[in-house]
């Protein structure tokens, strides 16, 4: 497993986490290929997504079902704009590549928000540090985790 992958997964394990661990020769980068890499369901894929929320960096952990639409996301929490994160802002918010972000083991605290719908899935996958490389969790233990505030992104 590639060092920063092992470094997550390790620090997943402290927290209790059991997995499993998977590591990919082929990219898990998008919802998509890591869903075709898996096999499993697109909605499945729990996407760690950095976004900044009226300038500061915000963690949407959402469905790789859907994108996430900032307008709506901010008008949701109260925020007067919102935006992707450069690749820049997501390595220096935590400290992990675009592609890569895990739930865990960032530099520093982060406001996390997590789309409800996917707890709708007794397995989701989410990355592990690195684009290559994810875990295996539930809805229930992915919240714990992170902290995160349960959010409806997309009309039901």
């Amino acid at each position: 497993m590639h060092p920063s992958a092992l470094k997550v997964a390790r620090a997943l394990e402290a927290k209790g986490v059991k997995g499993p661990f998977r590591e990919f020769a082929e990219s898990t980068k998008s919802s998509l290929d890591a869903a075709t890499a898996l096999q499993c369901e697109v909605g499945a894929i729990a996407s760690c997504l950095v976004f900044m929320l009226d300038g500061e960096p915000v963690v949407v952990i959402k469905s790789g079902a859907f994108r996430v639409d900032t307008k709506s996301f901010a008008d949701l929490v109260g925020g007067a704009s919102m935006r992707q994160a450069t690749a820049d802002e997501v390595r220096a918010a935590t400290g992990q590549p675009i592609g890569g972000v895990s739930p865990v083991n960032w530099p520093g605290p982060l406001r996390v928000y997590i789309d409800d719908s996917l707890a709708r899935y007794e397995r989701i996958w989410s990355a592990c540090g690195t684009p290559n490389a994810v875990f295996a969790t539930t809805y229930e233990e992915l919240s714990a985790l992170t902290n995160a505030e349960a959010i409806m992104l997309q009309a039901r």
